[in-house]
């Protein structure tokens, strides 16, 4: 009898321990520090707008940062580009920066946000290559400085845009995606941007091995057979992409 009433309070013990460290790891999970919900949690702040996080402050600092550097740069381009494509992005970058810089410091106030007067040492650099460059190793450098520049803070600005809870955040995102969207788009229209090196320098700092699909062996595929009714049989077009009526277009076979 009294071996029975050991063996079952043994496997009562057992049980009762197999439970607490099945329970333990999501408790403690739950609970510990170091986590990314814990992280972001305690890098945010409340405000009338929406938690704030570190995110959001760091994207307001870069906003003001490119501002600082890429306005002069655009000046000089107004002022001293020997072509008229350079010219006009330089003139993209004046009205987009000038315009986004005053939105980010208006934003940076309500929310209590220090922002910087100076650009980096780095972005200081950049300008001074500019000053000492000429003709088309100016033009070379300004498209390419300044398209790295502008492609790298168009990551950010997704993420915050996808990721903020605070509402004066999310829209000085959504303005700054259309003006950095502007600015490259302009940069690239100088012919002047270097393609190669921006993949090459973005594969260098990539950590994952690139998914996807094999590449292809060089056979292009073959044309798209276009789709022709059968006797009697009639196609509806879709509805236009502008605003109005849709038009209905019937096709018979002759």
């Amino acid at each position: 009898m009294l071996r029975h009433i050991n063996g079952t309070a043994l496997i009562i013990a057992a049980l009762v321990a197999t439970v607490a460290a099945l329970a333990f790891p999501v408790w403690s999970y739950a609970d510990r520090s170091g986590t990314g919900q814990a992280n972001l949690n305690a890098s945010s702040v409340a405000t009338q707008w929406g938690p704030l996080s570190a995110t959001d402050r760091d994207f307001l600092v870069k906003v003001r940062l490119a501002g600082l550097w890429e306005l002069p740069a655009g000046q000089q381009a107004v002022e001293r580009a020997p072509t008229q494509a350079i010219r006009d992005a330089g003139d993209h970058l004046v009205v987009g920066h000038t315009d986004l810089d005053q939105r980010a410091r208006d934003v940076a106030a309500k929310l209590g946000v220090e922002l910087p007067n100076q650009p980096t040492e780095q972005q200081q650099g950049w300008l001074r290559e500019l000053s000492a460059a000429s003709g088309v190793e100016y033009e070379t450098k300004f498209a390419n400085l300044l398209r790295n520049a502008h492609g790298k803070v168009f990551g950010l600005v997704a993420q915050v845009r996808h990721t903020t809870r605070n509402s004066l955040i999310r829209q000085l995102a959504s303005d700054a995606n259309q003006t950095v969207l502007d600015h490259i788009t302009m940069l690239e229209a100088t012919g002047r941007v270097d393609f190669d090196a921006i993949a090459n320098e973005a594969a260098g700092q990539a950590t994952a091995s690139p998914t996807g699909p094999p590449a292809p062996n060089g056979n292009l595929p073959p044309a798209p057979v276009p789709a022709v009714p059968a006797p009697g049989q009639t196609f509806t077009s879709l509805p236009s992409a502008r605003p109005g009526p849709p038009t209905s277009i019937e096709t018979t076979r002759p």
